[in-house]
C-alpha cells in the first residue's frame, strides 16, 4: 500500500493538470500517465487526478485532437500539485486569470511542476524570483533574459525547489513526475511505476539534459558493463585507475567516455549511485547510519550526511523519518 509522507501538514493527493488550446500533448500524457493511471499493483491509496482550463468545456491539443476538460480553474484550490505540461508557445501570454490562479494555490500549500516550456508560466506568475529552474536547453537563454530575477540551470533535467519544481524538455518530465511520486511514496513504489512504464525508475535532476556527441554502440556497452560492475561494488573503495583498468582504458580515455556516455564524471555518478542505494536502506531497513555509509561506500556517518544534505536536501534521519516503510501508516492522510 502507498504510504503518505509523514509531515505536520495533511498530505492532499488531489493533481490537478493545467490544460489549453494547443495543449503540449507528450507532456499533458506523461502527467496523465504517471498521475492519472489507476495503480492497483500499490494500492487503492493513489492520486486523484483531473483536468483543469480556463474554461471547462473543450480544447484543441497539438496533432489535431482535442479534448473535453473537467473543470475551470476554480478547482485548483482544491489541488494538492498542479502539473502545467508545457504552454501555447514561449511568446504567447498566459492569461491573467491562470496566473492569479496559480498564485492563490501556492499560497494554499499546492504545489507547482512543469514540464519544458510550462516553466514560463511559472516564471509568469513572480513565483520563480529567487529560484533556481530549468526548462528546455533551446529556451533557457529566452527564459533568463526575459525573467531575469529566476536563476536559471540549463544543463539539468530538473529541479526540485520544494513547493515548485521546473524540468526541462518532454522526457525529462517523466523523470520529475516519478521524482515526485518517490518524494511522495517512496523509492519502492516509483520503481513499480518506472517499470509500468518501462523506463529507468531513478535519473537524477543534475544529470546534462544532452550529451555533447553520439555515443558508438560498442563504447556506450562497454561502459554499461563497468556502470554494472560499478552498483555490484559501491561498498569498496573505488579509485579512477582501479575503474580505467577494468574498463582497459587509459585513465583519461576512461573518464573522457564515462562523461560522454552518463554527462558525469564517474566520482559524480558514483556518489549518486551510493546515495541512491543509501535512500532505499534508509527506506526499508533498520540499519544505523554507520553500517549504511559502511555499507555504500561512503565511509562514515558523517561523510553520508554532507552528501545527503547537499544531494537530497534534508538529513538521513530526516528522510528515513519522512519515508521509511516501517513508520508510516498504511493509509494516506487526505488533505
Amino acid at each position: 500500500m502507498p504510504k503518505a509522507p509523514a509531515s505536520t501538514r495533511r498530505f492532499n493527493p488531489n493533481v490537478a493538470a493545467l490544460a489549453y488550446d494547443g495543449l503540449c500533448t507528450f507532456e499533458f500524457s506523461c502527467v496523465a500517465e504517471v498521475f492519472g493511471l489507476p495503480r492497483p499493483e500499490v494500492g487503492a491509496n493513489w492520486y486523484r487526478f483531473c483536468t483543469s482550463a480556463l474554461k471547462p468545456g473543450r480544447v484543441r491539443g497539438q496533432y489535431g485532437l482535442s479534448m473535453q476538460v473537467d473543470a475551470g480553474l476554480r478547482r485548483l484550490t482544491r489541488a494538492g500539485t498542479i502539473c502545467i505540461p508545457g504552454w501555447q508557445g514561449i511568446d504567447v501570454p498566459v492569461p491573467d486569470a491562470i496566473l492569479a490562479a496559480l498564485c492563490e494555490a501556492y499560497r494554499c500549500g499546492a504545489r507547482l511542476l512543469s514540464i519544458c516550456s510550462g516553466s514560463f508560466v511559472l516564471a509568469a506568475t513572480g513565483l520563480l524570483d529567487g529560484k533556481r529552474a530549468t526548462t528546455h536547453w533551446r529556451y533557457a537563454d529566452t527564459l533568463q533574459q526575459r525573467f531575469p530575477r529566476v536563476r536559471v540551470d540549463p544543463q539539468v533535467l530538473y529541479v526540485d525547489e520544494g513547493q515548485i519544481m521546473t524540468s526541462a524538455g518532454s522526457a525529462a518530465g517523466l523523470d520529475l513526475c516519478l521524482h515526485l511520486v518517490r518524494r511522495d511514496y517512496g523509492s519502492e513504489v516509483a520503481n513499480q511505476v518506472a517499470r509500468r512504464l518501462v523506463i529507468a525508475p531513478h535519473r537524477d535532476g543534475g544529470q546534462a539534459q544532452f550529451l555533447q556527441r553520439p555515443i558508438e554502440v560498442a563504447e556506450r556497452n562497454s561502459v554499461s558493463v563497468l556502470m554494472e560492475k560499478i552498483r555490484r561494488r559501491l561498498n569498496e573503495p573505488l579509485r579512477i585507475s582501479q575503474l580505467a583498468r577494468l574498463a582497459m582504458m587509459s585513465e583519461r580515455t576512461f573518464m573522457r567516455r564515462f562523461r560522454a556516455a552518463t554527462g558525469l564524471s564517474p566520482v559524480e555518478w558514483i556518489t549518486g549511485q551510493r546515495l541512491e542505494r543509501a535512500r532505499e536502506l534508509l527506506e526499508g531497513t533498520r540499519l544505523s547510519i554507520d553500517q549504511i555509509a559502511a555499507r555504500t561506500g561512503l565511509g562514515t556517518a558523517s561523510t553520508l550526511r554532507h552528501h545527503f544534505r547537499r544531494k537530497v536536501g534534508v538529513s538521513p534521519v530526516e528522510y528515513r523519518r519522512r519515508f521509511s516503510r516501517r513508520q508510516h501508516d498504511a493509509s494516506h492522510l487526505v488533505g
